[in-house]
């Protein structure tokens, strides 16, 4: 157990293991390398300004530039000794040579007078006073404009070096006088590496994940990096693994992008909802849980590409996880997934329900690969056949009254009728049961193929009924009995809905049988006018949920011309702009059904505007005196008024 003396010598790791020479920088090689050579060729400047964000080393460097200037015994790589005066009496804190100021606490025009008081004096160890000024951004316009003409001329032996984070806080005329280097974020390589020499000489035994979390945490900052790693080593002990550094840093577990990546594969959104909330349930934010996924599709595309293993700053055995995973996604669901994540990150704050609005990208990611699974169901029929265009039965009505023995099949003729524009399937009771499963012989489909293709006869039906298939047992049943009890026997009707009805213009159509068989391929037959007039009121009231339309093609005059093939028929709109309307948006779906209407397919649509009648009226144009003249005459007040006041009317 530690004791109190123990633990008023502890030092954390980021003041510990703070750089003392150009050599230790970590991940500013190019800025390193300038300064060293200014210092060889004896070209310095006034003015130095360090620029960057925070932890990357602008202070330590600044330090270290100020004690190589006045380091009487460098090395043959520029380094500073550390055993001279200079460098000792720094070291100690007790340089007279090396001035440091925080203007994030002494920015007032008083502090910067004193500052330029103690410029004028020369140092007494070395060459150069060197005055490192920190946060120089936290200056006051007034201590700005103090410090501006002492910048501009300083003594010979003054050398300012100028650090911020702010770069575009300080004025124009501060940073033309200055020469300016910006620091770089340090790269989660150079942090791991720098890390795992921290670990090694504190013995510290911590995987190499782990240390990819702390440095990725550290956000290119190598202080906060050093910090984190004190936090995680007290949290730990000194044998650390990375399922301790997650929960400690509440860092979002790779293992959740991996499998919901696999969730989004299979279309296993059941899955991938309950992964969400337990992630919640642990307490992270939700954005960036999407937006942990967003960085997680990013680098699987980049895995998927051999020659871009540099762009993923990960360990080695997570690259060969992303590299495996990768190869079973496609490019294209990787682009589109990317594309819905980073949507929702977009989207996130505006929308009302969070929640829902990100398991609602979790269900789009889900079905991007067509394998979502459907809720469990139980399948009684087998596959629909497909079937000619101009039949109208579907074959799902079909496929539950098949049974093993041979059918007798009837002959069918669409006949219009005035019902709104919609597809009807017809489906015959059969009274023996019958069984169905997922795998329907291939006897059975022949069945039904036969059932929708071959003409066959009976007695006409009422609408929406028809026999489709009678089974010996059916026949045996009806032995003895009239066609008109057997026709009751059968009718039972049933609409089918396939995706042909979502995706054609719906339509309506009856099924009668005809004693003689007529083949469906000769059914097209050129309507008469009252025909046409009839079923342009069923078109009409296909359009009840568009009122504008419905009125006019209800109420339009109609003009039919009959043509040897062709029907041109010709319709009002009350004005140019509904007409141009109808043409470029309605006329191609209203041909469509019109000629499914009239089952002729040689029909035409034209479109005019009602002419506007008007009125020929006699116009007299009068002028003022006798539009005053008029109104004297009709208007007993106003001759009364000019006969008092003793008016003339102009």
């Amino acid at each position: 157990m530690l004791s109190l003396s123990d633990m008023s010598q502890y030092i954390v790791s980021a003041r510990k293991y703070r750089p003392e020479s150009f050599e230790t920088l970590i991940g500013q090689d190019n800025i390193a390398q300038t300064l060293k050579n200014s210092i060889l060729r004896g070209k310095l400047a006034h003015a130095y300004l360090f620029c960057g964000p925070r932890g990357v080393g602008k202070t330590t460097t600044a330090r270290i530039f100020a004690k190589m200037i006045n380091c009487s015994n460098p090395s043959a790589d520029m380094e500073p000794c550390g055993q001279c005066e200079s460098c000792l009496s720094f070291a100690e804190g007790r340089s007279y040579c090396i001035h440091e100021l925080d203007a994030a606490s002494n920015n007032g025009v008083e502090d910067i007078k004193n500052l330029m008081d103690q410029v004028r004096i020369p140092p007494q160890v070395g060459k150069y006073s060197v005055y490192i000024i920190d946060e120089v951004h936290m200056l006051s316009q007034a201590a700005f404009n103090a410090f501006l003409k002492t910048l501009e001329e300083p003594p010979a032996h003054a050398i300012f070096i100028l650090a911020t984070t702010e770069k575009h806080k300080i004025l124009p005329t501060i940073l033309s006088r200055c020469q300016t280097y910006d620091f770089n974020r340090i790269t989660v390589e150079n942090i791991v590496r720098n890390l795992k020499m921290v670990a090694e000489k504190e013995d510290v035994k911590i995987d190499e994940e782990s240390l990819h979390v702390i440095a990725q945490k550290a956000d290119g900052a190598m202080r906060d990096a050093l910090t984190v790693f004190d936090q995680t080593v007290a949290f730990c002990g000194t044998d650390i693994h990375y399922q301790d550094v997650i929960r400690n840093l509440n860092v979002l577990d790779y293992e959740y992008g991996f499998s919901l990546v696999e969730n989004f594969l299979t279309g296993n959104y059941a899955h991938a909802l309950l992964a969400f909330d337990e992630i919640l349930a642990k307490g992270f934010n939700a954005l960036h849980f999407v937006s942990a996924l967003s960085s997680h599709f990013r680098d699987l595309i980049v895995a998927k590409n051999g020659g871009m293993d540099a762009l993923l700053e990960l360990p080695e055995s997570l690259k060969k996880r992303y590299k495996e995973q990768a190869d079973k996604c496609t490019l294209r669901f990787l682009y589109e997934a990317l594309g819905l994540t980073t949507q929702c990150e977009a989207q996130y704050r505006a929308s009302v329900n969070q929640r829902l609005h990100i398991e609602f990208t979790l269900l789009r990611l889900s079905a991007l690969s067509g394998n979502m699974m459907p809720a469990q169901q139980t399948v009684t029929a087998a596959p629909a056949q497909s079937i000619p265009a101009q039949q109208t039965m579907e074959a799902t009505s079909l496929q539950q009254t098949v049974a093993t023995a041979p059918v007798q099949t009837v002959s069918v003729q669409p006949a219009v009728t005035a019902a709104p524009v919609q597809q009807t399937v017809t489906q015959t009771k059969v009274q023996t049961p019958v069984q169905h499963s997922e795998n329907q012989s291939a006897a059975a489909r022949e069945v039904e193929t036969k059932a929708i293709s071959e003409p066959l006869s009976t007695e006409t039906k009422t609408k929406d009924q028809v026999d489709i298939a009678e089974t010996p047992a059916t026949a045996a049943s009806e032995t003895g009995t009239n066609a008109q009890g057997r026709r009751n026997r059968t009718a039972a009707t049933k609409t089918g809905i396939s995706i042909a009805d979502i995706v054609k213009p719906k339509e309506e159509v009856s099924i009668e049988v005809q004693k003689t068989a007529v083949p469906v391929e000769n059914v097209e037959k050129k309507p008469d006018e009252n025909i046409i007039r009839e079923q342009w009121k069923v078109l009409a009231n296909s359009y009840v949920s568009k009122p504008r339309l419905h009125n006019m093609l209800l109420n339009s005059e109609l003009k039919i011309k009959i043509g040897e093939k062709d029907i041109v028929i010709t319709f009002m709109a009350s004005n140019q702009g509904q007409k141009e309307w109808v043409e470029s948006k309605m006329m191609r779906s209203l041909e469509g059904t019109i000629r499914q209407l009239l089952l002729y397919k040689n029909v035409f649509l034209h479109i005019d505007v009602v002419p506007i009648e008007v009125a020929e009226t006699d116009v007299t144009v009068f002028t003022a005196q006798q539009k005053a003249e008029k109104l004297a005459v009709e208007n007993a007040g106003v001759q009364g008024i000019i006969k008092d006041l003793n008016l003339e009317i102009k």
